[in-house]
Order: C-alpha cells, then sequence, then structure tokens
C-alpha cells in the first residue's frame, strides 16, 4: 500500500456539502488518528528535513494546526496567515480570489524577515487562489518561499499548477479526481 493510499484511508468524504455535487474532503478524521497524523507531518517534512528553513507559514484555519507540527519537526517558527481583521499588531494583506468573489488575508509585517526561507502549509489545494494569494502575501514581505504543502491536491481545478507557476515547488500527499 502506498503512503497515499495509507492516508486516503483516514479521510473521510462528505458528498453534497458545502452545496450539491460537492465532495467535501473533511482531514479532521486524519487530525484524530495518531498514526496517520503523524505520518502525514513526517511525510509533508521529509523533503526538508535537514535543510535550513526558517518559517513555516500556515493559512486559517486547518493550516495552524499542520503547520505548527511541520515548524516543530524542522525546528522553525511559525508564521500564521489570517483572514482579514484577526490579527492585532502592524500587518500587511492582500486580495484573493475565491470561487465568487474577493477576500483578503494579512500577516504581521514583522512574522517573516526579508530572505528568510518559509515553507507554506496547507490542508488542501483546490483552486488555488487562497494559496496563491499567501504565496504572493510571502513575498510581498520578502520571504523566499521553498515550497507549498498540502496533504491533499484537487487536481482537476488547477490550483497546484497556480503555484507553479508562480515559482514555487509544490509537494502533495495524496490526490482526489473531481472536486
Amino acid at each position: 500500500m502506498t503512503i497515499a493510499d495509507d492516508l486516503k484511508a483516514s479521510i473521510r468524504t462528505i458528498p453534497d456539502y458545502p452545496k450539491p455535487g460537492i465532495l467535501f474532503r473533511d482531514i479532521t478524521t486524519l487530525l484524530g488518528d495518531a498514526r496517520a497524523f503523524r505520518r502525514a507531518i513526517d511525510e509533508l517534512v521529509q523533503p526538508w528535513a535537514g535543510a535550513k528553513i526558517d518559517k513555516v507559514a500556515g493559512m486559517e484555519a486547518r493550516g495552524f494546526i499542520l503547520g505548527g507540527a511541520v515548524a516543530h519537526q524542522l525546528s522553525a517558527g511559525f508564521a500564521p496567515i489570517r483572514k482579514k481583521g484577526k490579527l492585532p499588531f502592524t500587518k500587511v494583506s492582500v486580495a484573493y480570489s475565491l470561487e465568487y468573489g474577493i477576500d483578503e488575508m494579512e500577516m504581521h509585517d514583522d512574522a517573516i524577515t526579508p530572505g528568510e526561507r518559509v515553507i507554506l502549509v496547507d490542508d488542501l489545494v483546490a483552486t488555488g487562489g487562497t494559496a496563491e494569494g499567501a504565496v504572493k502575501l510571502l513575498k510581498q514581505i520578502g520571504a523566499e518561499v521553498v515550497a507549498a504543502c498540502f496533504v491533499i491536491d484537487l487536481p482537476d481545478l488547477g490550483g497546484a499548477q497556480k503555484i507553479r507557476d508562480l515559482g514555487v515547488p509544490v509537494r502533495t500527499l495524496m490526490s482526489f479526481e473531481g472536486h
């Protein structure tokens, strides 16, 4: 059994959520399975074990859980990327595209020092709008974005390619066809 197949067995699929025709890939079941959670974090970290990674950036909210664990394994700091209006200090922001409109995300302007090597982490890449915005935000404050890592890729939606088109390698642990 491949790593992807092993980890896929720990993902719950919920049909017709949040709307009819969507198959929602729920990672809370992976997070609740100690062995699967550990294996996923180990696999996300593996290419950078022993490399100099200064920070891991995670997108709200599941990216906080995964990114914190990845940062710990890499002995790196953690930088949260939040939805607009959630951070109390001086911040930088970027607008990004959602399926039906535009939103903004932000981070503290001192969360990353220019030139720091950063890995972006989230649970899933679909259309890539949020991750694309996060990469642009990180680059805007001077980060060297080493990679973007996701547990799940939905390749039919093209998000991982959007990130690669920004010059950032993408690592995913599994993919699901469809959306």
